[in-house]
């Protein structure tokens, strides 16, 4: 982890309700400069959280939540506003945006579903992962530059391999500086981490940037390691899929796709 002087351990800062500011911490892989989407998909979940905490209808869990990314952001001040697209006691779909300066860059919807003791049927689960205390941790700064990358403590449970890794990560960064995010928040915030730890090309001669974030869960999240079981395909006119099985100490708790844009580093 990178120390940044006079920044606080934190991906962002609270301007006022709506209004963040971003540390060094949140800088990119691709390109420093702009923000690495990851924390903002956790900000994002974090903002969802407060609004539903205000709300009466305490008693859904959210069980997918789907990130479209419009485009970059340089590491400056942006907001962000949450909203009802459908009300519902049992099911609702919530819609949180970015913007800055005018412009969207992120739109994340969320469904949250009722709660149900089905513990009589449930079953399916792929085999959970080896614990990340018996894991020696590896350098992911080797591969990618930027301040989230930096911030991330990465251990693979095997060496990575071309389009193939399984791997615990977590970070001692807090979400927003001064405020508890839930588990759900964290773990959201870490998930898009997935598209650059089993990479197929270099990076120095290939771009493969993802357009979207999609996870479900069949559990919610605990705890502060996110174990991701990853695979990257590339098909053969310039789009791939990022697939990975979504766990936590305890099992998996779901899946993420993210769909990626493959072209030239010219």
């Amino acid at each position: 982890m990178v120390n940044v002087a006079g920044e606080p351990e934190s991906y962002f800062v609270r301007v006022d309700e709506q209004r963040f500011r971003p540390t060094p911490h949140t800088g990119g892989a691709w390109t420093p400069t702009e923000q690495h989407f990851s924390p903002i998909a956790g900000l994002l979940t974090h903002a969802i959280d407060r609004f539903v905490a205000m709300r009466d209808n305490p008693d859904l869990a959210m069980g997918s939540i789907t990130f479209d990314i419009l485009g970059t952001v340089a590491v400056e001040a942006f907001d962000v506003r949450v909203e009802v697209v459908r009300a519902g006691h049992t099911i609702e779909l919530l819609q949180a945006e970015a913007t800055a300066r005018g412009r969207p860059f992120v739109r994340a919807r969320a469904w949250r579903l009722a709660r149900e003791d089905t513990r009589e049927v449930a079953g399916g689960e792929p085999e959970r992962l080896p614990p990340p205390s018996g894991v020696t941790p590896w350098p992911l700064v080797s591969v990618w530059p930027g301040g989230y990358i930096a911030s991330i403590e990465f251990r693979p449970i095997r060496a990575p391999e071309p389009g193939r890794t399984t791997a615990w990560l977590r970070t001692p960064m807090a979400l927003v500086a001064g405020e508890q995010a839930s588990p759900l928040a964290r773990f959201i915030g870490l998930v898009d981490t997935a598209n650059g730890i089993a990479v197929r090309v270099p990076t120095t001669t290939w771009f493969f940037p993802n357009v979207d974030l999609s996870i479900h869960l069949h559990r919610q999240p605990v705890g502060e390691w996110v174990g991701l079981d990853t695979t990257v395909v590339f098909g053969s006119d310039g789009h791939g899929v990022t697939s990975t099985i979504l766990h936590d100490e305890d099992g998996p708790v779901g899946r993420a796709e993210q769909m990626l844009t493959i072209r030239r580093a010219d």
